[in-house]
């Protein structure tokens, strides 16, 4: 039996997906060939020139924040009462991470994971710590779509957080830390992961709103100047709204495993905060479907714009090559070369025969017109 049509469509996007993954990621990883498992090299752009570390301790009376130059100063924080969150933007220095690795028992297979960006979100419950590898998502300058790699690591006491730059959408939680508001001051670590997660998918929402403003642009100027600047346009929505499926999809289901995670890092409390979490996350998909069927129709409407305009014209073509097919019958039976033709030889003949052409054309203009297809 054949495919049906909708697993064809689902076949067709999945294989968009993975050539999209290739292009941005198939390179990059390509480094790699030949490294044994575990090998601590940094797959990525390199978007700060040194890596950076930032640590905040807390607990519901106290505060403290400071940056660091040594790694070193973040192992007196394993073990403490308080609540610690250690923020590591830059992930060139592998030494350093390496040696955060070691001392916080992360595996080296999951270092790997961190410093090899673009990986699928995923979440690994490890006994004691956990691990959360996702998409980041915020916009820049000019308003595009920028994306980077953020891994979390949950421990007892504390949470380390790794950034590929300094696209930071962070600001808000350090301010609630700061001053005390709301519930993370008086909660533990799973609260402040929960925290950071929630960060970021609230920030795809202000993406997406980025994201509707170029669609509905798109959809006026498609309509308007259906050239090759507006299918180039499209081909950029395609391929942003596809990136941002790959990277949603398996978002959901990570959150649906921290919402009914047995571990002891998670509280019972937590299950409702991770079921909000889940619920903003398949707002997200289902907007950003949306979105993808939105586009699909906009490369409709310019393709049929364009077979629009090409009927038009054929149908101009046509009319003219229509008007002359008798003209043409007419001109090539006096073209003959018979010595017996009456008509050319009447004085009246040749205006005649230009009157006779001129009325056959006007003839045929009001037929078409009365047809309406002119």
């Amino acid at each position: 039996m054949g495919a049906s049509p909708g697993g064809r469509s689902r076949h067709a996007a999945d294989n968009m997906l993975c050539c999209l993954s290739m292009k941005r990621y198939g390179k990059r990883v390509a480094q790699k060939a030949g490294l044994e498992p575990g090998a601590l090299i940094h797959i990525g752009e390199k978007r700060l020139a040194q890596t950076r570390f930032t640590i905040i301790d807390y607990d519901a009376q106290s505060f403290d924040e400071k940056t660091i130059d040594e790694v070193e100063a973040s192992y007196a924080f394993k073990d403490t009462p308080t609540v610690t969150w250690i923020d590591i933007q830059g992930l060139q220095d592998t030494i350093t991470i390496e040696k955060i690795g070691k001392y916080f028992h992360i595996h080296p297979l999951l270092l790997e994971d961190i410093l090899t960006t673009g990986q699928r979100p995923k979440m690994e419950d490890l006994g004691e710590s956990i691990f959360i590898v996702l998409t980041m998502f915020s916009l820049g300058d000019e308003d595009e779509i920028l994306y980077e790699q953020v891994s979390i690591i949950i421990g007892p006491h504390y949470v380390i957080s790794f950034q590929e730059g300094e696209q930071d959408i962070f600001g808000p939680i350090r301010e609630r830390i700061r001053g005390g508001h709301g519930l993370i001051r008086r909660l533990g670590s799973d609260y402040l992961a929960y925290a950071l997660l929630d960060a970021i998918v609230d920030n795809i929402f202000v993406v997406l709103e980025k994201l509707e403003t170029k669609i509905e642009a798109a959809e006026e100027y498609v309509l308007a100047n259906p050239d090759n600047t507006a299918i180039q346009t499209i081909h950029n929505l395609k391929n942003e709204a596809l990136f941002l499926r790959k990277s949603l999809w398996p978002l959901r289901e990570m959150v649906s495993q921290l919402e009914g995670s047995e571990s002891d890092l998670i509280q019972p409390y937590m299950e409702r905060y991770f079921k909000d979490l889940y619920d903003h996350t398949i707002q997200v998909i289902e907007t950003v479907g949306t979105y993808w069927e939105i586009i699909a129709e906009i490369r409709d409407s310019y393709l049929s714009t364009l077979s629009n305009r090409m009927n038009e014209v054929m149908k101009v073509l046509t009319v003219f090559a229509t008007i002359f097919i008798p003209l043409t019958f007419i001109v090539g039976i006096y073209g003959m070369n018979f010595d017996y033709m009456p008509e050319l030889r009447w004085h009246a003949g040749y205006p005649t025969l230009m009157a006779g052409m001129l009325v056959l054309v006007i003839g045929m203009l009001i037929y078409f017109k009365r047809r309406k297809w002119l």
